[in-house]
């Protein structure tokens, strides 16, 4: 009989809708029903395309007599962390502070009150590499419970009164400068692989954030370092397994240091953020690789995560069936050299094997071997290789298929709006702006309300339950933004605006520090507020980009404010943290910057506007915000009182609203950006 997951809308709460665990969704009836029973609350927080839950999940929630021990001695409670990214904050710094790690699935005890007290993440079922096995866990906690209630009481005070004192008072300290900015770049030189690309050892994740940061350092410096270790590092990303040579888009990290294993899933989130830095990085450069990847990953986006309804899906799993009616990681992407032959034929197979690096002794498990990219395909075999990508591609459409999360994150959805508008229009792809216009107007109408506040996610084009939260405020205005800048539709400037006045209504503290909650949000054991980048930008620095870029169009001083009280934690942990501030440090190259404010007015259907407007969007100047439109439009403010010049279309560079003499030459307006 399934459990109550079954009347949730999260396809990972749906998955443990049929556990023999008698799981309750994140509610105040759960604790009730705690506080009744005199048990405590097992609380398992993770997501449907997680790896690791699924393995648990199988080992544990649906196994009999585990799920009987827990059912006796527990309530348990199953949580989406996409969907609810303010309880898995809060909870997974208690994991971090009591484990010095954390990760999915996160397995934490609680009191009735929702204190915790004990942790874990992955739990075996039977003891193995040092670890208990989940019912020794169970047995302990169980035991301790009634046993040492005192002790358990304690600990669980003691937890809840540290993390209720290590709220942040980062802001206001004054913005990052120079100096601030030079120290990031040198800490990150420090920490860059000269060999492989990145930063750091293996796990390695995409440093979407800070390659960001190194291309608006490099447009507003010269610095040619910064550009080298981006390029670098991109071409690294985009030859290795990390990218889906076949069909497009990147899996969520590499397992090794040189890029070649990934971890299969892929998300949403980082292939709108690579999407983007690959634009802007052929922006800067040029680069036909970079160009290639920008819109493979765009139509990956569009082909494989686009909902019915126009939104974007959150995310498709690692695992699928291999053939044996076994779910294995990776089973939908590798290849061994006789599945090549059984495709290709031999003599195309040895060029495949070749060119994707595919070998006998394999580069994954039981042989097989992730495509790679070691270089480019000469002019001879370009042909030929073409041809054997496509049948590959096609073989590969015949084997099981990932499964996809098909919710509608609010923030993930802002991110992939930005991408495929700016790639869009950056390489003449209408149809990718048409998607992002398509998801821009789902979350209008499912995700806003009257009054502008957000809900966190949808699915099937119904809203959920969660409310939004500050990344999703900000990302959503991020991507509005970029869409008024790519489409002249002042309506999407205005949207930002909605979302942006509640920010400052509903998230801020004093000095310019940011809460990742609304103040009327539901009440945890910790407001959280965490200003530094995981795979995303955190929503602190993200809405300390969204409203710069917005101050910059319309002139408030009270969004710009707002922005520089923000980067006041730029200042304080860019130089030591770089790879965990990286979208704030980016936000601080666009603020040295001006940001710069371009006006194009013009005919929008006169050859010149339109040549005028595509230089302005192909220009690498950080953090400009780009206006277009006929003279003195109401929907924008930077185009009041920008004349056309001589009765032609013209393009004014501004910065705070002050502008150099109009330019009617692209080459002219290039050579000011």
């Amino acid at each position: 009989m399934p459990n109550r997951l079954a009347h949730e809308t999260s396809p990972y709460l749906l998955q443990h809708a049929d556990n023999p665990v008698d799981w309750w969704p994140w509610s105040a009836e759960a604790f009730e029903e705690a506080r009744r029973r005199d048990v405590p609350v097992l609380l398992s927080v993770g997501y449907s395309s997680c790896h690791w839950c699924h393995v648990m999940a199988h080992e544990s929630f649906e196994d009999d007599t585990t799920a009987a021990l827990v059912n006796d001695n527990f309530v348990a409670v199953k949580v989406d962390r996409e969907e609810r990214p303010d309880v898995d904050a809060v909870y997974m710094e208690a994991v971090q502070a009591a484990t010095g790690h954390g990760g999915w699935p996160m397995t934490v005890f609680l009191t009735p009150d929702a204190a915790p007290f004990y942790f874990g993440t992955y739990f075996p079922p039977e003891p193995r590499h040092g670890m208990p096995s989940f019912p020794e866990v169970l047995e302990g906690v169980r035991a301790a419970w009634a046993d040492r209630r005192g002790e358990v009481d304690e600990v669980a005070d003691r937890i809840v009164k540290d993390l209720a004192g290590r709220s942040l008072a980062y802001g206001g300290d004054g913005v990052p400068g120079e100096e601030e900015l030079a120290g990031a770049l040198l800490a990150l030189t420090r920490e860059y692989d000269a060999t492989r690309g990145g930063f750091g050892g293996a796990p390695k994740f995409p440093p979407s954030m800070a390659l960001e940061f190194l291309l608006r350092h490099h447009a507003r410096t010269g610095s040619e370092g910064a550009l080298q270790m981006a390029a670098d590092t991109c071409e690294a990303m985009a030859r290795g397994g990390i990218y889906d040579q076949l069909g497009g888009g990147f899996a969520r990290y590499a397992v090794d240091r040189a890029w070649v294993v990934p971890h299969f899933e892929k998300m949403l989130y980082d292939n709108a953020l690579l999407c983007r830095v690959y634009a802007h990085l052929w922006k800067a450069t040029g680069s036909d690789l970079a160009r290639r990847v920008a819109l493979e990953t765009a139509d990956f986006m569009v082909r494989e995560l686009r909902t019915p309804e126009g939104g974007f899906a959150s995310a498709l799993d690692a695992d699928s069936d291999d053939g044996s009616g076994r779910h294995v990681e990776g089973a939908y992407y590798v290849w061994t050299p006789a599945q090549l032959t059984e495709v290709l034929g031999a003599e195309d197979a040895a060029l495949a094997a070749a060119h994707y690096g595919v070998t006998e002794d394999g580069t994954f498990e039981h042989g097989s071997s992730v495509l790679q990219l070691p270089q480019e395909a000469g002019p001879a075999d370009a042909g030929r290789i073409a041809s054997i990508a496509a049948r590959l591609l096609a073989a590969r459409e015949e084997r099981e298929r990932p499964g996809r999360d098909d919710k509608v994150v609010a923030a993930w959805n802002g991110l992939a709006i930005a991408a495929l508008a700016e790639t869009g229009a950056l390489f003449d792809r209408p149809d990718l702006v048409e998607r992002a216009t398509e998801a821009a107007d789902l979350l209008v109408r499912v995700h806003m309300d009257e009054s502008a506040r957000l809900t966190r996610t949808s699915k099937d084009g119904r809203a959920g339950t969660n409310a939004g939260v500050l990344e999703d405020y900000a990302d959503v205005a991020e991507g509005f933004l970029a869409l008024a800048a790519v489409t002249g539709e002042g309506a999407w400037l205005e949207f930002a605006g909605f979302l942006l006045d509640l920010v400052l209504d509903r998230f801020t503290a004093e000095g310019g520090a940011l809460y990742d909650t609304a103040h009327d949000a539901e009440t945890l054991i910790r407001r959280p507020q965490d200003p530094t980048d995981n795979a995303t930008p955190s929503g602190w620095t993200a809405a300390a980009g969204a409203l710069l870029s917005y101050a910059a169009h319309t002139g408030s001083e009270a969004h710009r404010a707002a922005a520089e009280g923000a980067l006041g934690v730029v200042k304080a942990l860019g130089p030591r943290a770089p790879r965990f501030i990286g979208w704030g440090l980016a936000v601080a190259e666009a603020l040295l910057d001006g940001p710069r404010e371009i006006a194009v007015v013009g005919d929008p259907a006169d050859p010149a506007f339109r040549e005028l407007r595509r230089t302005a969007l192909a220009a690498t100047t950080p953090g400009a915000v780009i206006a277009t439109g006929v003279p003195d439009s109401e929907e924008f403010p930077l185009l009041k009182d920008r004349p056309l010049v001589a009765g032609s279309a013209a393009a004014y560079v501004c910065r705070h609203f002050t502008c150099d003499a109009p330019v009617t030459d692209p080459a002219e307006l290039r050579r000011k950006l």
